[in-house]
């Protein structure tokens, strides 16, 4: 057990009567997990029984308590139920080591420790030493036996054996004399310094837990045995069988306890890896993982892991109804006569990642809140392919759980009101049943990692989009133009826009031209008396598409060192008696 393992809360002094309880299986949510843990029960006989069984991380929810008895009909568990008590924390030589802050009596104590095993280790080597030793006397004292007995006197050779092996037994006995000694004057200073450091500090408690079960195992009718004399058509059901009370549970027989935990959760996280320089058209490899915290105070060894997003705390909670009271009104007529027109930010929706143009501008710092999993709004479930075992040091572990390659689309694409860059943006059909969840990917494009981005929810056939980071040798300008006239006699109001971009390219001359996407938007009318006008004839140059959210598209081939400038004007129209935002 390494020391991030060894949690002083579990180690600490338990019960000598617990059985073991570990964790054998785990479904990790979006904020907690359901644990669940396994007891073979072995040979017990019917009855009732109380079982004790951990130690167990405190941080059990108790009114999630399930058991089950697998293995034996008619077996059933009473009770269920969380005891957990305070105990001093366990010693430093049981938690790996004193902590930055021990006193130097504790870290006295720790050395102590330390030394005191290595003379045992000593010892013990030296006792087998003179065994072997010993031994070996013993076999020349009846080789030298055998060999007069039989007339093959050989006193010189069996004279330098002999001084050999009794120079050596008599060599290693005072060595384990001294050792044993080194050991015993250890021991006098480790129960000294021990005794110091309890009246001299007071360990901290700390909190344990274990789980107390009551089963009930039914009793197994045992037949009387049969004479041999009886006929092959007899009967099945002999007279004279009684039940008896003998065992019912047997090697598969096992009790089973779920419950719910908190500090444990898992989010979705990818590796996108882009092979574009062959001849072939470009591929995508996707590797789905999963980042696994847990630090319930007990480590997880070879558990079968189920990643859920199902939200178990949110559902049982209902919404919370906050009273709206409507108040009606007669409107003045200048209320009557004016309209006020407001400009808002909408997201496209779409079945797959929304287009770049409307994805929200990179945090310029990292978040301090985990975000959530978007399941699309159904549970999923991920199963883990192979055991895992994950230690409760709160740390994020990264877990496999499969890829696949698609065929993809590399486009350079710029959104001058987001960002003054080309970004490489890569679009792929996502063919698998299972959705994506969003999350992370990390970026890996020529052998080396390139960043990282972050992919949406994208449902089974839909087209998901990765953008692979701004290409360097472009560079990007936008400015905006903006003029007011009101009409004296017809009242109405007119803005205009001019969207002026310029695209430059710095590559060098052998380089090959490239396509670029360029994105630009425009408001879209909602009301009657607001109308949106596209100048068309001092728009350079015409756009390629207008879409009816409003984002207008140009397709532009640039060759090295080459400088293109797009123009776009727009007309915003209100009518009389309209207001629009400033």
């Amino acid at each position: 057990m390494s020391h991030d393992d060894a949690r002083p809360d579990l180690l600490s002094a338990q019960p000598p009567d617990l059985l073991p309880l570990p964790v054998t299986a785990a479904t990790l949510l979006e904020d907690r997990a359901e644990l669940t843990r396994s007891h073979r029960l072995g040979a017990l006989p019917a009855g009732v029984h109380r079982l004790r069984l951990g130690p167990v991380t405190p941080l059990v929810v108790d009114h999630s308590l399930r058991g089950e008895l697998v293995g034996v009909p008619g077996g059933r568990v009473l009770d269920l139920r969380v005891v957990r008590r305070w105990t001093p924390q366990p010693p430093a030589a049981v938690t790996g080591g004193p902590g930055e802050d021990a006193s130097a009596t504790e870290r006295q104590v720790h050395d102590l420790s330390e030394r005191l095993r290595r003379a045992d280790l000593e010892v013990d080597r030296l006792v087998g030493r003179v065994a072997v030793l010993e031994q070996l006397l013993g076999d020349l004292h009846r080789a030298i036996a055998e060999g007069v007995g039989s007339g093959e006197a050989q006193p010189r050779s069996w004279a330098q054996d002999l001084d050999r092996a009794e120079a050596a037994h008599e060599e290693h006995a005072e060595a384990l004399r001294d050792a044993r000694f080194r050991r015993g004057r250890l021991k006098e200073q480790l129960i000294r310094a021990q005794q110091a450091w309890e009246e001299a500090e007071s360990r901290p408690m700390v909190l344990s837990a274990h789980i107390e079960a009551s089963v009930e195992l039914p009793a197994v009718p045992v037949p009387v045995p049969v004479p041999v004399s009886v006929p092959v058509s007899a009967p099945a059901s002999v007279p004279g069988s009684v039940p008896a009370p003998a065992s019912a549970s047997g090697e598969d027989v096992r009790l089973e306890i779920r419950h719910l935990t908190p500090c444990a959760l898992w989010r979705p996280a990818y590796r996108a890896t882009l092979e574009e320089d062959g001849p072939e058209q470009p591929r995508l490899l996707l590797e789905r993982d999963a980042f696994v915290w847990q630090r319930t105070g007990e480590p997880w060894h070879d558990v079968r892991v189920t990643l859920s997003t199902a939200r178990p705390a949110r559902a049982a909670e209902p919404p919370y109804l906050v009273p709206d009271v409507i108040t009606l009104r007669e409107r003045s007529g200048e209320e009557r006569r004016t309209v006020e027109v407001d400009l808002r930010e909408v997201e496209i929706p779409d079945i797959g990642p929304a287009d770049l143009a409307e994805q929200p501008a990179p945090p310029t710092a990292l978040s301090s809140v985990l975000p959530g999993v978007d399941d699309g709004g159904e549970a999923r479930s991920l199963t883990v392919p192979q055991p895992l075992s994950v230690p409760s040091d709160g740390r994020a572990h990264r877990v496999t759980l499969g890829g696949a390659t698609a065929t993809a689309s590399v486009e350079l694409s710029c959104a001058p009101e987001l960002a003054p860059v080309v970004v490489r943006t890569v679009r792929f059909r996502h063919a698998s049943a299972e959705p994506l969840l969003s999350g992370p990917v990390d970026l890996v494009r020529r052998g080396g990692f390139v960043g990282r981005a972050e992919l949406r929810f994208t449902a089974p056939g839909a087209t998901a989009e990765i953008g692979f980071g701004s290409e360097d040798t472009f560079r990007a300008a936008r400015s905006v133009t903006e003029t007011r006239e009101t009409g004296a006699l017809s009242g109405r109001s007119v803005r205009g826009r001019e969207v002026g971009v310029t695209l430059s390219r710095f590559a060098p001359p052998g380089a090959g031209p490239v396509r670029v996407v360029i994105r630009e938007r425009i408001p879209v009318s909602e009301v009657s008396g607001v109308e949106i006008r596209v100048a068309k004839e001092r728009t350079v140059p015409t756009p390629d598409a207008v879409d009816a959210d409003g984002v207008v598209r140009w397709e532009l081939t640039l060759a090295p060192e080459e400088r293109r400038a797009l123009l776009l004007r727009y007309d915003i129209v209100a009518g009389r008696g309209v207001t629009l935002p400033d």
